[in-house]
């Protein structure tokens, strides 16, 4: 696997690391006046302090949900999202889609959840039973 390089904007640092590092639980890495990465499930992510360009403007249609275009996140083994699942709830996290399996039944069958950084940024944390039907048709 090669990890993934991502930057995306903040309204506020403090935000980022509180949410990313407290609550997600993501290493912090190197940092600046102006930006902080973190280690995102072995993946580099980088926090730019840009409140202008931060959060989520627009949304698509995808199996009867309204997905945030814009988003990112991670693909977690089935206990792993689970157990952060719970964390979120039992957190008092606002999901903007909860937790639950879309496409059931279908070849890109998958537990699915979306809700935002205290930035605005979307995440998406996704789990499939069969890792193998990530890329299925």
């Amino acid at each position: 696997m090669h990890p993934f390089h991502l930057a995306f904007p903040v309204t506020s640092l403090a935000k980022a690391r509180e949410f990313y590092g407290g609550v997600l639980g993501c290493p912090e890495g190197r940092s600046s006046d102006d930006w902080v990465d973190f280690d995102f499930y072995g993946h580099q992510i980088v926090a730019h302090l840009a409140p202008e360009e931060a959060g989520h403007r627009r949304t698509s249609a995808v199996d009867g949900d309204d997905v945030p275009v814009r988003h990112f996140g991670v693909v977690l083994s089935m206990e792993e999202w689970e157990r952060l699942a719970g964390k979120l709830k039992a957190a008092g996290t606002k999901f903007v889609i909860e937790p639950h399996v879309r496409f059931a039944g279908q070849v890109g069958e998958q537990a699915t959840m979306f809700f935002l950084d205290p930035c605005g940024n979307a995440l998406e944390f996704k789990a499939f039973k069969d890792i193998g039907r990530l890329f299925a048709k």
